[in-house]
């Protein structure tokens, strides 16, 4: 597996797929990976068409080095913007993220120097420390986050997931929705109505604050929020081909 380091010393695994340009960036959800069913149906229908492809972890995930728990939106945003900048430099990018992944893919269009053609958002997560985490956590909770520094809370996807007060507290500098995205791009968003996670009003919310007038919003009405059946895949590859 190929990986880079960056400060101090994490290893950074990724999988680059040589091809024709734009280079599709595929950044994954909290405590997700590269090897997810989404990121592998993009590459596969990338290798299709002759289209480059990255993908990566953040450090404390999949195969990259860290430790989860010392993460925070900040630190896997820099480590994504780390890779683009060193595997694939000025070249035109295609950037889709999915859930936190979408928060991600943002702040990466809005910092990199690479042009960016068209960003896809599954599901996007934007700014959910303030407008999703905050709200979920009880007061109890929020003792027990500021007494121990870490909650674990079920997930309906596998083992509770672990929410750090460093990674709360530390989202607030990244927010983008506290007035208009400066972004001019194609953006398409897919999302379903049945997600229990990020709700599908999140994406309007984030639609209405891009400054480009080409956005295409997609809702899938029995999706969850995974979005991983083969129809939901089809979707996603289809977005990724009317972008490129």
């Amino acid at each position: 597996m190929p990986s880079i380091f960056r400060e101090p010393g994490v290893e950074l695994a990724y999988e680059f797929l040589p091809g024709a340009g734009p280079v599709v960036v595929f950044c994954p959800g909290y405590a997700s990976d590269m090897a997810g069913t989404k990121a592998l149906a993009l590459e596969e229908n990338c290798r299709a068409r002759g289209q480059a492809m990255l993908r990566f972890d953040y450090s404390g995930h999949g195969q990259s080095g860290g430790d989860f728990l010392e993460g925070t939106l900040g630190a896997w945003a820099a480590d994504a913007a780390h890779i683009v900048r060193e595997i694939v430099p000025d070249q035109p990018l295609i950037i889709a993220g999915s859930s936190m992944g979408g928060w991600i893919a943002l702040l990466l269009a809005l910092r990199l120097p690479n042009p960016v053609t068209g960003i896809i958002l599954i599901a996007p997560a934007a700014d959910f420390t303030e407008t999703l985490l905050r709200n979920s956590i009880t007061p109890e909770q929020m003792a027990e986050l500021r007494e121990k520094g870490v909650l674990y809370q079920p997930s309906e996807y596998g083992d509770p997931l672990p929410w750090t007060l460093k990674f709360l507290e530390e989202g607030e500098n990244h927010l983008v929705l506290g007035g208009k995205i400066p972004l001019t791009c194609p953006v398409h968003f897919l999302h379903g109505m049945r997600d229990d996670s990020v709700p599908w009003e999140l994406s309007l919310r984030i639609a209405e604050a891009l400054e480009s007038d080409a956005v295409r919003l997609t809702f899938v009405k029995d999706g969850d929020h995974r979005l991983s059946r083969p129809e939901d895949l089809a979707l996603l590859t289809s977005s990724l081909a009317e972008l490129t």
